[in-house]
């Protein structure tokens, strides 16, 4: 419908028409919804995808620069200084979890107020000059291993564009293709969480010693050929997101916007339809969700090798080698469940495709609880030394790739296996039977990847069309918290009180995530829904 204008519609030559000032704003407001209504031209679709696709990309590579050298820390570490023990390894392993937490949120402000294209080169930059410091590591006299903590700090830091990477995906997507976007974010992560460990092993034929070159003091060998060839690839995405990375933005109808993060003129209107403002419980409820739902992965990941070397008498070598086939198993199981979700939330919606996630994972941990009267095998102390080598709390901060390079005292010639005797719930509880580990394992790796993609996808439209940047650096560090403390978590409880506390507190803490789902459930819905300006059944 035609604004009303009153008095003439036109004055004299070169006059513009004579509207009031309420009726040039309703022209001006009509205007531009009729620009809004402009249907995305191809070449600007394309554009957009494109950029989408650097974004996997860099979630891709921020995953592989934290799993391509992790299988080799340990044996480094030993390497360059031998005064480093395992709880300092602790430190090393959870130095890039306290980076990417400390700088997910300052990227995602500074994503905010300029272009993505600035924090995604600057903290990519930082990852490539950290890898590079993390091959030289060698070189100093003394307190070597301080030089690696910084560096896989550094690496972690760099990290901290993940931030930017999801609020980027959620401004350049609308809510029909969010729930996709965002699980393809997710299995790229996963994708290179599983390829890094193989990266390592392919540059395991390099040797210890490998190749010196003198004149710059390099040694390219197992150790640091990984992190220079991650370096290589940081390069690769920092010349591709000058190349190809372009700033776009559409509302949650699919219309193009422009924002602060242009740095010019781009076509496009200033979305109007971020006035609003956002339901701060929902926010809060989805960062504690997320938080739970990274600390219990995290749980599950390091209390695998402890849990099944004391269970079914495994030497640390068998453990490594078993659970690192399931693990790697657990991550193709994600991948697809990644992609099967897309699909599904279509037809039932996100949260309760998240609801069920939950359910899946507090049945998966339930399993796990000591249900026959079998005990485990004991790992009895030796009369003749009165020692026992045995996995310590310092021990169990470790993932379960590091526990492979650890070697047996000097004095036994066969390693002890079993539960052993010092943590005395091993006389009382009962073993819990390898069947039930696997279908845990199972039912965990399904119901982990659901609720990873439907807090993001929730969380993003929750925000709607407001800058994402700080608020997707609070998930994004809420996450990193939940990874440092998953490893201390089963070093205290589990050690000291076993198995039963351990799974119980953890189906607790689900059950209480289930009942926050339930109480801010109805209130988890998209910003333009919230605000009446699409219905739900077309999100």
């Amino acid at each position: 419908m035609a604004a009303e204008v009153s008095g003439p519609e036109v004055g004299g030559e070169g006059q513009e028409p004579l509207l009031s000032g309420g009726e040039a704003a309703a022209a001006a407001e009509e205007e531009e919804e009729e620009s809004r209504d402009v249907v995305e031209t191809q070449e600007h679709y394309k554009s957009r995808w494109r950029s989408i696709w650097i974004m996997y990309l860099t979630m891709f590579l921020s995953s592989v620069g934290f799993s391509i050298v992790i299988m080799s820390v340990w044996p480094y570490l030993q390497k360059i200084d031998p005064t480093a023990d395992a709880s300092f390894l602790g430190w090393i392993i959870a130095s890039y979890s306290i980076g990417q937490m400390v700088a997910s949120p300052l990227f995602g402000l500074w994503s905010n107020y300029r272009p993505r294209r600035e924090p995604l080169v600057i903290s990519t930059a930082i990852s490539v000059a950290a890898n590079c410091l993390y091959a030289y590591v060698h070189v100093p006299h003394s307190h070597n291993k301080y030089y690696m903590l910084t560096a896989r700090a550094l690496v972690g830091f760099g990290a901290g564009n993940v931030a930017v990477v999801r609020s980027y995906i959620a401004g350049a997507t609308s809510l029909t293709e969010r729930t996709s976007a965002m699980a393809n974010t997710s299995a790229c992560q996963a994708v290179g969480f599983i390829l890094g460990p193989v990266f390592q092993t392919c540059f395991t034929l390099i040797g210890e010693e490998g190749i010196t070159w003198k004149l710059i003091r390099l040694q390219l060998n197992m150790y640091t050929a990984p992190v220079l060839f991650g370096a290589l690839l940081g390069v690769i995405n920092i010349i591709l997101i000058f190349a190809i990375l372009r700033e776009h933005r559409v509302d949650d109808l699919g219309r193009q916007c422009r924002s602060i993060n242009f740095e010019g003129e781009e076509s496009g209107v200033l979305d109007h339809d971020a006035e609003g403002n956002v339901d701060h419980v929902a926010v809060v409820a989805i960062n504690f969700l997320f938080f739970v739902i990274l600390f219990v992965f995290a749980v599950f990941e390091t209390i695998a090798t402890p849990l099944t070397m004391d269970m079914y008498s495994w030497t640390r070598k068998e453990a490594v080698f078993y659970n690192g086939i399931i693990l790697s198993v657990v991550g193709i199981e994600s991948v697809i469940v990644f992609m099967v979700v897309k699909t599904l939330s279509k037809k039932t919606g996100e949260r309760a495709i998240l609801h069920g996630g939950l359910l899946i994972v507090l049945v998966g941990f339930f399993i796990l609880l000591p249900w026959g009267k079998k005990l485990p095998n004991i790992q009895w102390q030796e009369i003749k030394n009165n020692s026992i080598p045995r996995t310590t709390s310092t021990e169990t901060l470790m993932p379960f790739w590091s526990l492979q390079a650890m070697q047996l005292p000097s004095n036994h010639t066969v390693e002890p296996v079993g539960c052993p005797v010092t943590q005395s719930w091993c006389l009382n509880t009962p073993m819990i039977y390898l069947a039930q580990y696997i279908s845990s394992d199972i039912l965990i790796g399904l119901g982990y990847p659901v609720c990873n993609v439907m807090s993001y996808t929730l969380y993003s439209k929750i925000l709607g069309p407001k800058p994402q940047g700080v608020y997707m650096g609070w998930l994004t560090a809420s996450g990193s918290g939940a990874r440092i403390l998953g490893p201390v978590f089963v070093s205290q409880i589990y050690t000291h009180l076993g198995p039963r506390w351990a799974f119980s507190l953890i189906c607790g803490v689900v059950v209480v995530s289930l009942l926050l789902l339930e109480i801010v459930y109805k209130r988890l819905i998209a910003f333009s829904v919230r605000y009446g300006r699409m219905q739900e059944e077309s999100c």
